[in-house]
């Protein structure tokens, strides 16, 4: 009898999966959002484009 249940509560909480078929998420986890360029390389980026176009002012 708790196997009966136990099949019935894991069928109930994944049974939007079979609904859903083809929009269902990868994970259940949020996922953070991650940027293509790494602050240090943003920086460095400004820093030599700054640099150089203050370099041909002077």
């Amino acid at each position: 009898m708790v196997a009966k249940q136990r099949i019935r509560m894991a069928n109930e909480k994944h049974s939007k999966n079979i609904t859903q078929r083809g929009n269902v998420a990868k994970t259940l986890r949020p996922q953070e959002e991650k940027y293509p360029v790494g602050p240090w390389l943003l920086a460095l980026f400004v820093f030599v484009v700054c640099g150089s176009g203050m370099h041909k002012n002077m």
